[in-house]
């Protein structure tokens, strides 16, 4: 099956069947390769991307079902590192080993566009979806609270 997605604001023709993981569409097909593979079950939140801002599990998206949406993974939330969260994160020394980090990011983004100045329990909760085995959680909520106060 042939559709269009919208990736990171470019318009991608693919050719794959319809129930395709989304997560595989963006790696395989397109090429972007900043979201990762975790457990394919929507547990771990490795493959957290933005579907029209909404965070969301690509291993467990249907590509045909994103198909006319906006999807934004980690490279388009800003090529050059200038989002507020990767700001963050890099002033908190947030990643360890690194592997859950894009999803980490891509939740944090979304809860900070809906949300600009989080409690605790809100950062937990939309984090919640999201496994880091370096158990670095106390940094990713620090983080988060340095990116809301940048405004």
């Amino acid at each position: 099956m042939s559709f269009s997605l919208n990736v990171n604001g470019a318009s991608h023709d693919v050719d794959v069947e319809a129930e395709t993981p989304l997560l595989w569409v963006l790696r395989d097909t397109i090429g972007l390769t900043g979201t990762k593979y975790g457990c394919g079950i929507a547990q771990c939140g490795a493959c957290t991307v933005h579907v029209d801002g909404v965070a969301v599990k690509s291993c467990n998206v249907s590509a045909a079902s994103v198909a006319g949406k906006t999807i934004t993974t980690i490279e388009g939330l800003s090529p050059d590192g200038s989002h507020k969260v990767q700001k963050a994160w890099v002033e908190n020394t947030v990643p360890q080993c690194g592997y859950c980090q894009s999803g980490q990011i891509m939740s944090a983004a979304a809860l900070l566009a809906t949300t600009p100045a989080p409690t605790d329990r809100e950062i937990d909760a939309a984090m919640a979806g999201n496994i880091c085995r370096c158990g670095t959680y106390p940094a990713i909520r620090k983080a988060i609270h340095d990116a809301a106060a940048m405004g």
